[in-house]
């Protein structure tokens, strides 16, 4: 899948923009805070509905404008997809497929893959288990519609719980037994679905780190779940609801879960330093890449911003090496230094475009 076109209007420092794209590299250069991002953001948002940073929608809107519009077509063999998506101050958003609107924006996930690194990543690995929750999920429901729609009924049961417990006085055992239900049906299928995941991703994921690093490292990735304790989960709602009323929220459960990352058998916050962070984490970005291809027989849109940032000289080339394989489609890549873009562009064999990013205003380079 590639993106021939992209019209913006209003979306974020960017009033306008109509562009047309390389089929496999995509350079834009410009400083800091000039727009790069905005415009892979834009990329991403119109695969995924929502934006990397999960910003409200308001403020995705150009500061003194009162819409916005985005507007991609896009190719895959004979095929071909227009998406547009209209944002409006006070109102919801639209979305489009082929000028049909969508009835739920779920249905969306998964048409257009992308895989985005950005240094926003990081939070990946030194925030909260939701980060990391949050990455496996989306990951999975881009190719498993049967563990998007598990996540959106876990959901929902788990909020109903969450507010009976913060409004015991309308809550009934009957009413929590319901609910209780069907976070247990739910959550076994994305239990099972995400220890799979794990077992068949962890050796790409190792590879690719192998391949960035020279193997002087061992990582791993481990998934931390409740559930692995030996307890049903039916049984472990009830022996928490007394507790849980106490505290006004649902402490058990896979939302609860985690995925540990290691580096050399220990949590890679504690001990690895930003070189191998970053290196941690383009290896599972690009582990993610060859598993939607693995999976979807589709090969993603690649985002890569800011990308050399934090590596070593030895690393940037081994990761180049990489990327300019032919088995990587569609590219974007943003820095502001136009020697790293040139050293990209001189090991590419296919067609390119360089893009200048100046306040906002985005012209093709020569």
């Amino acid at each position: 899948m590639i993106i021939e076109k992209l019209s913006l209007l209003n979306f974020k420092n960017i009033e306008e923009a109509d562009l047309t794209f390389s089929f496999k590299m995509n350079c834009l250069l410009g400083d800091n805070g000039m727009g790069k991002t905005n415009l892979l953001d834009a990329l991403y948002y119109l695969s995924f509905t929502k934006n990397y940073t999960n910003l409200p929608d308001s403020q995705l809107i150009k500061h003194d404008a009162e819409f916005a519009s985005l507007q991609g077509f896009y190719k895959e063999d004979d095929t071909t997809e227009e998406i547009q998506c209209g944002i409006k101050r006070g109102h919801k958003k639209s979305f489009k497929r082929n000028k049909k609107a969508y009835s739920l924006f779920s249905e969306h996930i998964g048409l257009i893959p992308v895989v985005m690194i950005s240094p926003v990543d990081s939070e990946l690995i030194q925030d909260g288990s939701d980060e990391r929750r949050k990455f496996v999920d989306m990951l999975i429901s881009q190719y498993d519609k049967d563990y998007l729609r598990a996540l959106m009924h876990y959901n929902k049961a788990l909020v109903q719980r969450n507010a009976m417990l913060k409004h015991p006085q309308s809550a009934t055992d009957d009413l929590f037994d319901i609910w209780e239900e069907q976070m247990v049906e739910a959550g076994e299928v994305i239990h099972a679905k995400r220890k799979a995941f794990i077992a068949d991703f962890l050796p790409v994921f190792e590879e690719y780190y192998r391949a960035i690093s020279s193997d002087n490292e061992q990582v791993g990735l481990e998934y931390a779940s409740q559930l692995d304790r030996g307890i049903p989960l039916a049984e472990l709602l009830r022996e928490r609801r007394q507790r849980d009323l106490l505290l006004g929220y649902s402490t058990a459960g896979i939302h609860k879960d985690d995925f540990n990352f290691l580096l050399d058998s220990h949590l890679i916050r504690k001990i690895g330093s930003q070189g191998q962070n970053k290196t941690y984490l383009i290896a599972l970005k690009l582990a993610q890449f060859n598993f939607l291809v693995k999976h979807k027989s589709v090969v993603p849109i690649l985002l890569l911003d800011d990308f050399f940032d934090k590596l070593d000289a030895k690393r940037v080339e081994k990761i180049v090496e990489l990327v300019a394989r032919p088995q990587f489609g569609q590219i974007f890549l943003s820095d502001t230094n136009r020697k790293h873009l040139d050293e990209i562009l001189a090991r590419m064999e296919y067609d390119y475009k360089l893009f200048q990013v100046t306040n906002g205003q985005i012209t093709e380079m020569p």
